[in-house]
C-alpha cells in the first residue's frame, strides 16, 4: 500500500494493494526479480515482503484514493500450512473495514507449500473459515466486502473443475485468474530464464486466457472472474474479457508498456463490447 495516491492517478477502474501478511517479513534474499525483457516476462521470487498488516491499514488510511480497492492477503512464511487459515483470518478482521474487496492469495509459488491450499480438502476448509468470518465482520461492520481467490495457471482441468464447483458451493465472491506460472515455455533460452520464482509477463497470456476459459465454462456466470496474465497491448485486455473475465489487470505489462497500457486496454475492451 506504499503507492495508492500514484496509482490512483494512472487511470485504473480499481486498484488491487498486497500481498499482505499478519507480521511484516523481510521475503526471499535478493535477487529475487529479474526482467527478461526481450520475451516482455519478469520472474520474481519476491516471497510477500511486505511491512505487515498493521502498516498496510495505516497506508490505507492515509491515501487520498476514494476508489475501489481490493487488498491481497496471505500468509506469513514461518506460518506451518495446517495454520495457514489463522493467517489469512487475522489479516481479514484487520482490513474488512478498509477494503472494497479482499483476495485470497493461495497461489504464490514463492511461499513454501502455499499452493497445497488450492486442493480440495485444504481449500474446502479454508473457503468454508473465511466465509463464515465474512458474515460475521459484515454484520459487526454494517457491510458486505466481497472476497476473491486468486488462483494459479499451473492445473489440469478437473482441478479447475473442483475449485469452480468449491466457490459456488461457499458463495465465493470472485476468482482471479491468474497469478504467475512455474511453467519457463517462451523463455527456457534465456539467461536468467532458469531462475527459480515465478513466470509473469507475455508468455503466461494464453496460459491464463486459456484458465480463464474453463472457469468461464464451469461457472456459467455464477462467479465473476478477473483476467490477469500476460496482457502487454488493449487486444490482450479484450482477449480476457471475451474468454469470460469481467475485469482485467495488469503487472508486467505496466512495467514494460508503462500507464499508456490502462488507457488503451480500457479503448479496446470498450470496443470489443459494441
Amino acid at each position: 500500500g506504499d503507492c495508492i495516491n500514484g496509482l490512483a492517478a494512472l487511470g485504473f477502474g480499481f486498484i488491487e494493494i498486497g500481498t499482505v501478511t499478519p507480521l511484516p517479513q523481510p521475503g526471499n534474499p535478493k535477487p529475487r526479480l529479474f526482467r527478461l525483457v526481450s520475451a516482455q516476462a519478469i520472474i520474481n521470487r519476491m516471497g510477500f515482503n511486505n511491512d505487515g498488516v498493521e502498516q498496510l491499514v495505516k497506508n490505507v488510511q492515509q491515501a487520498h484514493f476514494k476508489g475501489i480497492l481490493g487488498i491481497n492477503i496471505g500468509k506469513n512464511a514461518t506460518t506451518p500450512i495446517a495454520k495457514a487459515s489463522d493467517d489469512y483470518l487475522i489479516c481479514l478482521r484487520k482490513v474488512y473495514a478498509h477494503a472494497s474487496y479482499v483476495t485470497i492469495n493461495i497461489s504464490s509459488p514463492n511461499t513454501k507449500n502455499l499452493r497445497q491450499l488450492q486442493g480440495e480438502t485444504e481449500l474446502n476448509e479454508l473457503l468454508s473459515s473465511l466465509k463464515a468470518e465474512q458474515q460475521k465482520l459484515a454484520d459487526l461492520h454494517g457491510k458486505y466486502v466481497p472476497i476473491a481467490l486468486k488462483i494459479a495457471p499451473d492445473m489440469a482441468g478437473e482441478q479447475i473443475a473442483q475449485i469452480a464447483r468449491l466457490l459456488v458451493q461457499h458463495r465465493i465472491d470472485g476468482v482471479i485468474a491468474t497469478n504467475t506460472t512455474l511453467s519457463r515455455v517462451g523463455v527456457e533460452n534465456l539467461p536468467q530464464g532458469a531462475e527459480t520464482g515465478g513466470l509473469s509477463g507475455a508468455p503466461i497470456g494464453d496460459k491464463s486466457t486459456d484458465v480463464i476459459r474453463q472457469f468461464a465454462a464451469e461457472l456459467q456466470g455464477a462467479v465473476p472472474i478477473i483476467g490477469v496474465g500476460g496482457i502487454l497491448t488493449g487486444a490482450d485486455a479484450a482477449e480476457k474479457i471475451r474468454a469470460g473475465a469481467s475485469l482485467v489487470q495488469l503487472y508486467s505489462g505496466l512495467i514494460y508498456r508503462g500507464p499508456a497500457l490502462v488507457s488503451e486496454s480500457c479503448a479496446a475492451i470498450r470496443a470489443n463490447k459494441h
